[in-house]
């Protein structure tokens, strides 16, 4: 899975990394993004080949959902089994989205706890996990974006912490998995794969990162396992 990651980059190095039209919205770098928190979304237009960059809730709501209490339980989707489930088949068709980052955090499993661990590409430069997002109405008529992120099996990197990872696209694949007018949900399918392990790299962080009330640069530094140890002794 995917629940927690790091956007560090100025609003607009992202957009210009991503070719994407102005962003009407703020950003501050972030290094502790958490579930349910507006987050930027890049889509393409849906009658020009243009990308544009806009804020959404991390947390899918269904168009069709009653209210917006399952939305902490949608952050991410299954790629072998979104064309398959109410709330993630249409999107996968129809709405799909880029959701830039440049690092993401898992637990690995210890005897007495979880220890996080921040994953990066390329010594930490940006990318883009596959992302869905719909469309939700309110009560009063106003319209709420929420989206979620893809997962699937571990690569060689990912799997020595934890049994997922986040769907990392590769660049070549941005326009096609962005294309509106590309529905062959088996063909888009094909993008949904571990990324290139050959090109990442993980290390253990502080415990900060568990809380999200903690959004600073201390978050994804590096730390020795055995300074955590002896701390746990002290």
């Amino acid at each position: 899975m995917c629940g927690r990651y790091r956007l560090s980059r100025r609003k607009q190095i992202i957009e210009e990394h991503f070719d994407t039209a102005d962003w009407p919205d703020d950003w501050s770098p972030r290094y502790n993004v958490a579930p349910t928190q507006p987050i930027p979304v890049i889509r393409q237009h849906p009658k020009e080949p243009v990308r544009q960059i806009s804020t959404m809730r991390w947390g899918l709501v269904p168009s069709w959902a009653k209210d917006t209490s399952g939305a902490a339980r949608m952050i991410n989707a299954r790629s072998e089994t979104a064309a398959t489930k109410p709330a993630f088949r249409d999107p996968l068709k129809y709405r799909r989205c880029l959701i830039p980052a440049d690092a993401f955090y898992e637990w690995k499993k210890t005897p007495t706890s979880k220890q996080p661990f921040c994953f990066e590409v390329n010594d930490g430069q940006l990318f883009a996990f596959a992302g869905l997002w719909d469309g939700w109405k309110d009560a009063s008529g106003n319209w709420v974006k929420t989206c979620s992120i893809l997962t699937t099996t571990p690569n060689l990197v990912t799997s020595t912490v934890h049994d997922r990872m986040p769907v990392i696209l590769d660049p070549v694949g941005y326009d096609l998995w962005l294309d509106p007018g590309m529905q062959n949900v088996t063909a888009i399918s094909e993008l949904l794969k571990p990324y290139d392990a050959r090109l990442m790299r993980c290390y253990p962080v502080s415990t900060r990162v568990n809380h999200p009330a903690n959004d600073d640069e201390q978050c994804s530094l590096p730390v020795e396992l055995a300074e955590i140890q002896d701390r746990l002794f002290l």
